[in-house]
């Protein structure tokens, strides 16, 4: 087994590699990627930097370059649920591209012929991340995931949004990682830690509370690798 680990920023990756703490530096296709070996695995860690573009290409390197065959991701997300707050840990069950729209061809948002509105996420992880909550004494959200390429902090946005989709969390990657997942057949995990709740002060609040959100996340996620590994 070979474990693909995700962020789109540094920061998102910088509690895990300080957990793996020696790894190797690979260079390959304009990024980095930490090659490491944790409690008798091999992981390789990589932040693949912001939007679909290029969380698809870094998905896909993992996945068919450094031959990863379980991809868990790690970050912060802006929450639309009003139940969600900052600090809070939301799981994906599903992910869709909010920005997707050829509705004009009578398809509905997120929507392409070949493809589907929504990718669901790999259930036997799914599960095995509520094990991780309870022994980490932590609360987890099972709910959608929409990504696009904007940082959302626009009410009307985000009621289109919910409207279309019926999301609780918004972010820039999950959904393009799902799809290159989905399509390569490797099981896939998104969990995000809240930093902002996708408003007008969407920007103060992600600058404030995303390094301590992207540390909660980064700690789920490599318990999470510790389960796979037992």
């Amino acid at each position: 087994m070979k474990i693909a680990i995700m962020g789109a920023m540094p920061e998102e990756i910088a509690p895990i590699l300080e957990k793996l703490g020696s790894y190797k530096t690979t260079k390959y296709a304009d990024n980095e990627y930490y090659e490491a070996t944790y409690n008798g695995v091999e992981v390789v860690v990589a932040y693949s930097k912001i939007g679909k573009v290029f969380s698809t290409l870094t998905a896909s390197t993992m996945i068919q370059h450094f031959n990863c065959d379980k991809l868990l991701f790690s970050g912060v997300a802006g929450a639309i649920n009003s139940a969600l707050k900052i600090g809070d840990l939301i799981v994906a069950s599903k992910l869709s591209q909010h920005d997707l729209d050829i509705t004009a061809f009578g398809h509905p948002m997120g929507f392409v012929p070949g493809g589907c509105v929504f990718v669901e996420a790999d259930r036997g992880l799914l599960e095995l991340s509520k094990e991780v909550a309870s022994e980490l004494g932590k609360t987890v959200k099972e709910g959608v995931i929409a990504t696009g390429d904007q940082f959302v902090h626009d009410s009307v946005v985000k009621d289109n949004i919910v409207k279309h989709f019926n999301a609780d969390a918004l972010e820039m990657e999950g959904a393009s990682v799902a799809v290159v997942c989905d399509a390569l057949n490797v099981p896939f995990f998104i969990l995000r830690a809240i930093s902002d709740t996708a408003d007008t002060d969407a920007s103060f609040s992600f600058d404030e509370f995303m390094e301590s959100s992207a540390i909660i996340s980064a700690e789920f996620i490599m318990k999470m690798v510790d389960k796979l590994v037992d």
